[in-house]
């Protein structure tokens, strides 16, 4: 379990050309190398949502793309075989997504938003038909198909009707008033990216493969929000959800649950303080396996891989030796083992865990889903005969189609030979140095512009980027980036690191930074800068600093303790830990997980660790970069920083982009506006280059 905060208008007298912006992006001349360009944003494709069939020679992916036309992140459902032919399976210029095949893998449902809004779907793999079964007022999610392929569970909000404490008298009929006043009262009333909550609840629904009304399951007021599992017979289904009292408060707090379909009772099937989720029941119908963890109130935890009894009793940790988190997990169709991934030092790996036993490797180089920054995300799915099909990393390129088969790895998708293979990229190499602050071993990457060995030989230095992660309890790794990739094709070296608080590393190494971030992260970070320094023809006069939500409070960090930097740009960061403490959506979970007191109890730790005290020290050249629609990290913390500088006489700029929320490249123009932002910026303070 980790518990992260995972960020165009310019306020000042400047503007941004994107063409022109564009048109710096090149190490060399375009006549001698042909280097990754903004536009290309729009070209590149990515794979997710994998499935694959029961003989292991199909996978079923969503084939993501990015139009141009309407600046959306669009994407249909594609098939690939063992002998690597793709096949399209869905089309249109919507999403459509959750591909879930039938136990005898002849109808595929889906979710899509081809009626304009996300509607269960079905196709008949058998004639090609297909049809919308559904006409929801809010979208499903969480497919789980029955085990006699008769019937579909699946999850969705049912609306209550929201409150209202005054009825104003006396407006005449036809009159137009201002919008009536919200009453609000809940704990959370607002989401990143989902704006105010409406008052109800995710609840569980079944409804028949052939169409026809949907029936509701549950009805208690709290949210069912994860993966269904139904039990070998049909009998009852196992999910997770949080049935706490006080669950706002205790918002992690979750347990499986098992639901008589016959008589609708529930039955909890374990009560620890803690995150149970993601149970799966196993192929003979005997055990649920399960993700936990115990809640300890910390920044970060092992997600261990548990086994219990239909029942409930037994229940064991497979993982609790295991100093790693546990992502998915899928069981073996003989029921003695589990296949799981997991993160290790920046990378992502599947592994079979048997009940009783040690984990063995048997895939990796997962990820490429992050696509704008090189973090790990990825997805695997597992055939009866033990073929595994997972997203495919390569440091150069988004997530393609891979699978294993006896040992034997197979990439059956090249989604974008045509995007790229005529373009050259930026070549990615590991780092590792020790931290000046206590000798840890600190893993980095260092990105080279293309053309980097050529002209190191006539004596050119280059310009140095550190980009910093968010979360802060996430990690970096050897995958692509859009936004890496398109610094290095600027012509600057970009180095990222892993700096203590990340994952991936044990736990010891992502709680060190509980109730004490930024503190030593500083100091990794620095040495990481240090490393490259020592071992790349770097210019020393130019180097440069930037990076998002958990990046952007460190980078605001940087400027506040050294002036080495040329310039920095602070994206949707945290300036106030006070004031993002009772601003930010998920306010309660922060203060109950990253900090020992409540904010009026304890000011000085609060503000200790926050930029805004260490903004008289800065005189580096400062812009910040935040959507105007983050509720994670409110805007009003990039506003108290840009102000502070303002008030200081620091050269300092505001971008703020519009209707964006906390991740702002949802809008692949987006993603080009910040890289175009950030590399103007930089190139602004540069010296004249030779």
């Amino acid at each position: 379990m980790k518990t992260s905060i995972y960020m165009a208008l310019v306020i000042t007298p400047l503007t941004i050309n994107l063409v022109s912006a564009k048109e710096t992006m090149t190490a060399l001349p375009s006549t001698e190398l042909q280097t990754l360009q903004l536009e290309d944003i729009f070209n590149l494709e990515y794979a997710s949502d994998l499935e694959i069939n029961n003989k292991g020679d199909e996978v079923y992916f969503v084939r993501n793309y990015m139009d141009i036309q309407t600046d959306k992140k669009l994407g249909n459902i594609w098939k690939v075989d063992s002998e690597k032919t793709l096949t399209p399976v869905t089309n249109g210029l919507h999403v459509d997504f959750a591909p879930t095949l039938s136990p005898d893998n002849s109808k595929l449902a889906y979710i899509s938003t081809a009626s304009g809004s996300p509607q269960i779907h079905m196709r008949w793999l058998n004639n090609g038909s297909n049809a919308q079964l559904s006409h929801f007022s809010s979208a499903p999610a969480n497919l789980s198909w029955s085990p006699d392929g008769k019937t579909i569970a699946f999850t969705r909000f049912v609306e209550q009707k929201a409150k209202s404490v005054v009825n104003l008298p006396g407006k005449p009929k036809d009159a137009t008033w201002a919008k009536p006043a919200v009453y609000i009262d809940k704990m959370y009333y607002r989401f990143d990216g989902a704006g105010f909550t409406q008052p109800g609840n995710r609840q569980i629904f079944i409804m028949s493969v052939d169409g026809g009304a949907a029936r509701q399951l549950t009805f208690a007021s709290n949210d069912h929000r994860g993966e269904i599992s139904w039990s070998k017979n049909g009998h009852q289904l196992i999910y997770s959800t949080n049935m706490r009292s006080d669950s706002d408060l205790e918002w992690t707090d979750s347990n499986i649950y098992s639901l008589d379909l016959s008589n609708l009772q529930t039955k909890a099937l374990t009560s620890r303080v803690g995150p149970d989720n993601q149970p799966i029941v196993s192929p003979n119908g005997k055990m649920i396996a399960y993700l936990g963890a115990n809640q300890n109130y910390k920044n970060y935890e092992n997600t261990e891989l548990y086994v219990m009894n239909l029942d409930g009793s037994d229940k064991r940790s497979l993982t609790a030796e295991f100093d790693r988190s546990i992502n998915k997990i899928q069981w073996a169709d003989n029921s003695k083992s589990l296949y799981m991934s997991y993160h290790d030092k920046g990378e992502t790996f599947i592994a079979t865990q048997p009940l009783k036993g040690k984990h063995r490797v048997v895939a990796k180089n997962l990820g490429g889903l992050s696509f704008g920054r090189p973090y790990t995300g990825s997805d695997f799915d597992v055939a009866e005969n033990g073929t595994i099909a997972y997203t495919y990393s390569d440091p150069l390129r988004p997530a393609d189609i891979a699978v294993t088969r006896k040992g034997r790895n197979t990439q059956l998708t090249n989604l974008n030979s045509d995007a790229l293979d005529h373009k050259t990229l930026a070549n990615i190499r590991e780092l590792n140095v020790k931290s000046s602050f206590d000798g840890r071993n600190i893993q980095a990457w260092v990105a080279y512009p293309p053309g980097y060995k050529e002209q190191i030989k006539a004596g050119k230095k280059f310009p140095l980027i550190l980009e910093i992660h968010g979360g802060p309890v996430t990690n970096y790794g050897p995958h692509f980036s859009a936004e890496i990739q398109l610094m290095a094709a600027s012509g600057y070296v970009v180095v990222y690191a892993n700096p203590r608080g990340s994952d991936s590393y044990g736990k010891e190494f992502a709680q060190i930074i509980y109730n004490n971030y930024p503190s030593q992260d500083y100091d990794d970070l620095m040495s990481v800068v240090d490393g490259v320094i020592a071992q790349d023809a770097i210019d020393e006069d130019a180097l440069f600093v930037t990076g998002g939500s958990g990046g952007g409070v460190l980078t605001a960090w940087i400027v506040g303790h050294t002036d080495r930097f040329k310039a920095a740009v602070v994206a949707k960061p945290v300036i106030n830990w006070f004031s993002f403490a009772l601003t930010t959506d998920i306010y309660p979970f922060v203060i109950k997980n990253w900090f020992e007191k409540m904010p009026w109890e304890d000011p000085q730790h609060y503000m200790r660790l926050s930029p805004i005290s260490y903004v008289g020290n800065v005189s580096t050249p400062t812009m910040l970069l935040t959507g105007e629609a983050d509720k994670r990290t409110p805007i009003a913390e990039t506003e108290q920083f840009y102000q502070a500088l303002k008030l200081r006489n620091i050269d300092t700029a505001m971008v703020r982009i519009p209707d964006a929320p906390h991740g702002i490249y949802k809008r692949p123009s987006n993603l080009m506006s910040k890289v175009a932002h950030i590399l103007w910026w930089f190139d602004k303070y540069q010296q004249p280059k030779s």
